[in-house]
C-alpha cells in the first residue's frame, strides 16, 4: 500500500495585538524583551498634567512654550477605573448621548481610544468627518491642539470642540510660533521688498505655506498673506499652487515634509535655504535667500525624526525583499532610502492594497503600525524602530480623559471647549478654503 504524502499546513501566525499600552505594560512587567523609550509611559498621563512639558517619551530638546494649555486634575474615579470599567462607560455615554455628539480618533491615538471614535483618519480626514454631523452638538476630537483648533474652524459656531487632554499639544507645531513667524515675515520684506506686490511677471516675492500641523494663528497669518494650507498628501500640489503665485514659498513648520516635496518636484538642494528662528535672517545669508525657491523652518516631527537610514539597511538584512514605506515627515536620507514615502492614509491605502502576503517595515507612530499589524495578518508588518516609543502627546490621550469629557456632556456640561477667536477665524479659514480649492 503507498502511502499518500503527507501535506505540511502552514501554521497560522499569531493574532497581533493592537494595543500599544498593552505592549508597553508588558515591558515594564518584564513579559516582554522588547525595549521603550521610557517606562513612564506606563503611568497614566495625569501623572504628568501638572508639569511642562509633551510627556513621557518627548525628545528632551522640545521645549514646550511658556504658557502652553495645561489640562486640570482629572477626578480620581477616572484615575483609578479599570481599562474594562472605563471602555464600559465610554459605551454607556455614547448610547445615551447618540447623534448628539461625534467621536474623531486620530490614526496615531491609542487603541483603546480609536476603539470608541465614530471616524478613524489623519488630522484632515477628521475635520471633514465633523462636517458630515453639522447637527451634532458636540464633536469630541481624540487628538492634539492643532487638530480641534482646525476642527472648529470647520465646524458651525453652534457646535462645540472638545479636546479630551488639553495637555495634548504638538511639539511641532509649537515650533512656528506666531511672533518668530512674523518677525520673519519682516526680514524677508527687508530683503525683498514689498512682499504682496507683484512683479512684471505677475509674481510675488514669496507665498507663505503651512502645514496642517499649525496653530490656527499660523494659519491666520497665512491666510492674510495670500498663502495656504498643505497636508502630507496635497503638499505637491500646494507647492505647484504657490509657485505659480510666487517666486518661492516660505513652507512650515516641517522642514523634511517641505524639503522632500519640493526635492520630488525637481527644486535643486542649492536653492533650498533654512530659517532658524534663533538666528540673523535665519542662519542663511542674504544671497542664498536671493536665489532660494523654498525657505524651509527649523522645524520637525519629533517622532518621525526617531526613523534612520540604518533601521532601513537591518530591516533589508533581515527581511529580504521587505517593502519600506516612510512618511514624508522623516529626514530626506530615510526617504530617499525608503521604497516609498507618503502619509499616513497612504500608508494604510498601499499595505490594504497588497494582494500578496508581503512584509512591510514602516516609518510611521507605532499605535497606526501596531493597528495595521492587527487588521493584515496575512502581511507582516512591523516599526522600522524597535524601540516602542508612541507620540508623547497623542499619548496624553487617554480612556479615563475620554470618559470624563462625554460623561459630562451627559450631565449637560462642556469642558475643555476648544474655540479660535474670530479675527484668526475668519483668515485662517481662508487659507483652509485655497486648500479645498487647489486640486492636482
Amino acid at each position: 500500500m503507498t502511502a499518500l504524502p503527507l501535506t505540511l499546513q502552514p501554521r497560522p501566525a499569531e493574532p497581533v495585538d493592537p494595543s500599544v499600552d498593552h505592549a508597553i505594560l508588558a515591558i515594564v512587567s518584564g513579559a516582554s524583551t522588547a525595549a521603550t523609550c521610557t517606562t513612564d509611559l506606563a503611568a497614566g498621563p495625569w501623572d504628568f498634567d501638572t508639569r511642562p512639558g509633551y510627556g513621557p517619551g518627548s525628545s528632551m530638546g522640545d521645549v514646550i512654550p511658556t504658557g502652553a494649555p495645561r489640562q486640570g486634575e482629572l477626578p480620581a474615579e477616572y484615575r483609578e477605573a479599570s481599562e474594562a470599567e472605563l471602555h464600559a462607560r465610554i459605551t454607556a455615554a455614547k448610547e445615551v448621548l447618540g447623534d448628539r455628539v461625534v467621536v474623531l480618533g486620530h490614526f496615531y491615538q491609542r487603541e483603546e481610544v480609536v476603539t470608541h471614535a465614530d471616524y478613524v483618519g489623519d488630522s484632515f480626514q477628521l475635520a471633514n468627518a465633523a462636517l458630515e454631523h453639522p447637527h451634532a452638538e458636540a464633536i469630541v476630537f481624540s487628538g492634539v491642539h492643532f487638530m480641534a483648533e482646525t476642527a472648529d474652524l470647520l465646524s458651525r459656531p453652534e457646535q462645540a470642540v472638545i479636546l479630551p487632554n488639553l495637555a495634548a499639544g504638538c511639539s511641532m507645531a509649537d515650533m512656528a510660533s506666531i511672533d518668530d513667524v512674523e518677525e520673519c515675515w519682516e526680514q524677508l520684506a527687508d530683503l525683498y521688498g514689498p512682499l504682496e506686490v507683484p512683479d512684471a511677471d505677475g509674481l510675488v516675492p514669496v507665498i507663505p505655506v503651512t502645514y496642517m500641523n499649525s496653530s490656527a494663528a499660523i494659519k491666520g497669518f497665512v491666510g492674510r498673506h495670500g498663502g495656504i494650507v498643505c497636508t502630507s498628501s496635497n503638499a505637491r500640489t500646494v507647492l505647484e499652487w504657490a509657485f505659480a503665485r510666487g517666486r518661492r514659498v516660505l513652507f512650515f513648520p516641517d522642514q523634511h515634509l517641505g524639503r522632500n516635496t519640493a526635492k520630488a518636484m525637481g527644486v535643486p538642494l542649492e536653492q533650498m535655504s533654512m530659517w532658524n528662528p534663533r538666528k540673523p535672517l535665519g542662519g542663511s545669508s542674504a544671497a542664498d535667500l536671493a536665489d532660494a525657491r523654498v525657505i524651509l523652518w527649523h522645524g520637525f516631527c519629533s517622532v518621525h525624526r526617531r526613523f534612520t537610514v540604518e533601521q532601513i539597511e537591518r530591516a533589508r538584512a533581515e527581511h529580504p525583499g521587505v517593502r519600506v514605506i516612510v512618511h514624508p515627515e522623516c529626514p530626506m536620507a530615510v526617504v530617499d532610502a525608503a521604497d516609498e514615502a507618503g502619509s499616513t492614509d497612504y500608508i494604510r491605502k498601499a499595505i490594504a492594497a497588497a494582494t500578496e502576503p508581503t512584509t512591510f517595515a514602516i516609518g510611521t507612530e507605532i499605535n497606526l503600525v501596531q493597528r495595521l499589524a492587527a487588521q493584515f495578518p496575512q502581511h507582516e508588518i512591523f516599526c522600522l524602530d524597535p524601540v516602542v516609543c508612541p507620540c508623547s502627546t497623542m499619548y496624553r490621550i487617554h480612556p479615563g480623559y475620554l470618559a470624563w469629557v462625554l460623561e459630562r456632556l451627559v450631565a449637560g456640561e462642556v469642558v475643555n471647549r476648544i474655540t479660535v477667536p474670530a479675527d484668526v477665524a475668519e483668515p485662517a479659514r481662508l487659507a483652509l478654503e485655497r486648500m479645498l480649492a487647489a486640486k492636482p
